[in-house]
């Protein structure tokens, strides 16, 4: 059922002072001038129901509700991660904008599937089941040291996200999304580093 915003959209901008939040779609801290407001006028006094405020950085709408438990879309969490693949690039993306919008089940199965697109990236075979590239990540060398059992909890979560009935939670997809972005540098943003100053060096 859809929930319904009650109220209506004022057509006139009002100004903003003294307020930032996180932009959900270019993960810059905004802090708008202006925003549009749903109203709702009862007998005695004019409610508000939430804002929307345009971002300075990329301009695009963020509804935010008038007591800040609710931001659509929200955050993005984790961070941007250097010298990625574009395939692996979009995939860590997607499982952040899958958090930012409350699909924490997508976003869990997105960190998955990204742990076989890494292993395919560094030479593992096609087609494999995940088990397979979980040993192949292990064995050449491209997991972090003690890191194998973050690699299982993936493996577990992505098993309950894909076959059981109860939903992935939102601590499971910050700890799949860190872990993820942490094996992300380990494996592509620190040889990219490495790469880069030593051309600069020669």
């Amino acid at each position: 059922m859809v929930e319904v915003l009650n109220g209506s959209w004022q057509t006139n901008m009002k100004p903003v002072r003294g307020f930032s939040y996180i932009c959900g779609y270019c993960a810059s801290k905004a802090g708008p001038s202006f925003k549009y407001t749903c109203e709702f006028a009862g007998k005695s006094a004019v409610s508000t129901y939430g804002d929307i405020y345009l971002c300075p950085l990329c301009n695009k709408p963020t509804f935010i509700s008038k007591k800040g438990e609710e931001q659509i879309p929200g955050p993005l969490h984790g961070n941007e991660v250097e010298f990625l693949p574009e395939d692996v690039a979009h995939l860590f993306n997607e499982a952040r904008r899958c958090f930012a919008v409350n699909a924490f089940t997508s976003s869990v199965l997105s960190c998955r599937k990204l742990l076989m697109n890494v292993s395919v990236t560094k030479g593992a075979e096609a087609g494999k089941r995940f088990a397979f590239y979980v040993t192949f990540l292990e064995e050449k060398h491209f997991l972090p040291p003690n890191s194998k059992e973050w690699v299982d909890h993936i493996r577990k979560k992505g098993n309950e996200a894909t076959h059981e009935i109860p939903s992935v939670n939102q601590v499971d997809a910050i700890e799949l999304i860190e872990f993820t972005e942490m094996l992300l540098r380990f494996v592509y943003e620190l040889p990219g580093k490495m790469e880069k100053y030593a051309v600069k060096s020669t």
